[in-house]
């Protein structure tokens, strides 16, 4: 058993798609619509045929509830590995990402915290 499919809650799956892939650059992998949404997917193109990231629209209260809730804490919805953190930083910070924690020793890893305008915090980490 593997993970193939991990999913975030946007509340906008077309800016969500501009946003992780001319901003963070995934790659489009699945984009057909699904009913009024889409089943809209990412990759990284460091493994393109590795886990999928879906970008699920939170058009269900609780999972907007849960969206709001999580993001009112500070607490990063999922953690996305780079190689080198202060040059993500600045290439991120160039392209008008707003960071809410900057590049910060956390025990074995280095971490920033951003938002992803689609209301979720990102965690980056180098190891």
């Amino acid at each position: 058993m593997k993970i193939a499919l991990c999913s975030i809650h946007v509340n906008d799956q077309d800016k969500a798609l501009r946003f992780y892939t001319e901003v963070l650059g995934f790659v489009k992998k699945h984009d057909f619509p699904v009913g009024e949404f889409k089943w809209l997917t990412v990759v990284s193109p460091e493994g393109p045929d590795d886990i999928e990231l879906l970008l699920e629209p939170n058009d269900n209260p609780v999972a907007e509830a849960y969206q709001q809730g999580i993001f009112e804490q500070g607490i990063p919805h999922a953690a996305f590995a780079v190689h080198d953190i202060h040059e993500e930083y600045d290439r991120l910070k160039k392209l008008g990402v707003m960071f809410t924690i900057e590049p910060t020793p956390a025990g074995p890893v280095i971490r920033a915290v951003f938002d992803d305008t689609c209301g979720n915090l990102i965690l980056i980490y180098q190891e």
